[in-house]
């Protein structure tokens, strides 16, 4: 009987232990469960947020004080509102409103020909007298903008042969000859003048409007071609003449110690890497800064965002890139990184928390800092980060470092994207000269973007190359005040004239930043 009881003890006490672990268990993952769940629960607001929420990055945590959202739940609308006495108060305002004398946005430059239509009685007789009426003045009753179409004109190039008649006909001379000599073409054997190939290249990438869709345009104006030739036009142009001007800026902005880059992708359809078309091709834009002389703005196409690409282009590059948190924005021998804080500040305004809010506000205090010192010299601007920003680094750095932030939630992203980059993050603190965002790469490569949108795709990778050109003489055109038409008419009509490969200096005074360009382009 006594091993009977004992058998059955122990036998209930293997049962507890096991019951024990199992519950345990069950609890380890219903506790796994519960991160996973919040986890995805974080994850759909964050989709909802970005399906049907405000896109804007202003942060919705800096309201001034007194004042609230129309759209943001406030308890003080769940109260009752107080009748009787309260409700029969009257309240007067008074509203001073200032006269602003706005200028129309729809008015008419200064240069436009002014063309004025009179009108007249068609009786000057005065009906009373029979006499002839005097005028005694004039109403303007109105102005309107009239738009007159472009028209094509077929240009020709005669050349003219003159002979001596007196050498001729002595026998003993030789005969002698001249002939008046036509101004080369950009592009041989080609009905495409400077005029017309300056304007298909300023219609896509300013007008950001594609080769196929400029076809029937081109019809109207009296001009019988398709989107093939328009294309061949553009790669040939930007080969033969706007690549020696691209390549002179390259090296100019690789001479200079801070650039801005940034990239996009974009598709190419015949790849020689053997790649399907619907694989991503990728565009990166390079980009001065102000306080180092003219701006210049570069694209340059390549079929991969690794980071031999950004060695390939920037070669023996020696200086500091402002940048993303790229991985392929690392490493590289003789260059410093210097990393953005708009995009920590992103990643904090996703983790909508208490935690994510005090990230955000770290950064926009270093932004509004920032605007402050918008104006002051390199130097200046130094000494004041180093006294303002700094402390305020070391505080929002040392705080993510000494906060529990773990799992794969959008917080601790926020908090390793912010510690893995701290380095670079503090770059702009020792260099007057480095600015705190990438914000210029971005806002330089908004046109790839918007063109993109409309060009769908490049053909081949020397359309795309072409793209790339064409994007980067504009939009350097651009920053300097040029007006891109005019500059290319420009180019394409003097540089085939000129013996620029013997000559490469020659391309200095066709920048968008010279004299020459300055005289004759700026808008």
């Amino acid at each position: 009987m006594v091993n009977a009881s004992s058998n059955n003890q122990n036998q209930n006490e293997k049962l507890i232990r096991l019951l024990k672990e199992q519950l345990a268990h069950s609890n380890q993952q219903n506790e796994a469960l519960s991160k996973q769940i919040k986890s995805l629960t974080e994850q759909v607001r964050y989709l909802t947020k970005l399906l049907y929420g405000s896109k804007t990055e202003k942060s919705k945590y800096n309201t001034l004080d007194g004042q609230i959202s129309l759209f943001d739940d406030d308890p003080s609308f769940n109260d009752s509102e107080h009748t009787e006495e309260q409700s029969q108060q009257t309240i007067s305002y008074t509203v001073v409103r200032k006269v602003q004398n706005k200028k129309r946005n729809d008015s008419l430059h200064e240069n436009v020909e002014v063309k004025a239509i009179h009108y007249h009685p068609e009786n000057t007789i005065c009906d009373c007298c029979q006499c002839q009426m005097t005028e005694i003045g004039t109403t303007i009753v109105r102005e309107e903008a009239e738009f007159i179409p472009a028209r094509m004109e077929k240009v020709q190039h005669i050349e003219h042969a003159y002979e001596c008649k007196n050498c001729k006909a002595d026998l003993s001379q030789k005969a002698q000859i001249k002939r008046g000599k036509s101004p080369q073409p950009p592009i041989q054997r080609s009905i495409a003048g400077p005029s017309v190939l300056a304007k298909v290249i300023y219609d896509k990438f300013v007008q950001y409007l594609p080769l196929y869709r400029q076809v029937k345009e081109w019809e109207r104006y009296g001009l019988n071609t398709n989107d093939k030739n328009l294309s061949n036009w553009v790669i040939r142009a930007s080969h033969d003449w706007l690549l020696p001007v691209y390549e002179r800026m390259k090296n100019i902005m690789l001479e200079k110690s801070i650039l801005h880059v940034d990239e996009t992708y974009g598709q190419i359809i015949n790849r020689s890497d053997g790649k399907s078309g619907q694989s991503n091709a990728y565009n990166w834009v390079f980009r001065s800064v102000p306080c180092q002389g003219p701006a210049i703005v570069l694209f340059h196409s390549s079929l991969s965002r690794s980071r031999s690409v950004l060695e390939g282009f920037i070669e023996d590059y020696s200086g500091t890139i402002v940048c993303d948190g790229y991985s392929a924005y690392d490493k590289i021998e003789g260059i410093t990184f210097a990393n953005c804080w708009a995009h920590v500040r992103r990643y904090w305004l996703k983790a909508d928390s208490k935690n994510g809010r005090i990230g955000v506000k770290y950064c926009d205090e270093l932004f509004r800092l920032e605007r402050e010192f918008k104006h002051l010299s390199p130097s200046k601007r130094r000494k004041k980060r180093q006294k303002h920003s700094k402390p305020i680094v070391d505080e929002f750095l040392a705080w993510v470092e000494n906060s529990p932030f773990y799992g794969k939630n959008a917080l601790a992203k926020a908090a390793e994207y912010t510690l893995n980059r701290a380095n670079g993050l503090k770059a702009f603190l020792d260099d007057g000269r480095i600015e705190i965002d990438n914000n210029p790469a971005e806002n330089a490569i908004r046109p790839n973007v918007i063109g993109r949108k409309n060009w769908l795709f490049s053909v081949s990778e020397a359309g795309a190359k072409a793209n790339a050109i064409c994007l980067s003489i504009a939009e350097t055109a651009k920053a300097n005040g040029v007006d891109f038409y005019q500059y290319l008419v420009k180019l394409l009509r003097d540089l085939p004239n000129l013996d620029i490969h013997r000559n490469p200096e020659i391309i200095n005074n066709y920048l968008p930043w010279s004299k020459t360009i300055q005289a004759e382009c700026v808008k």
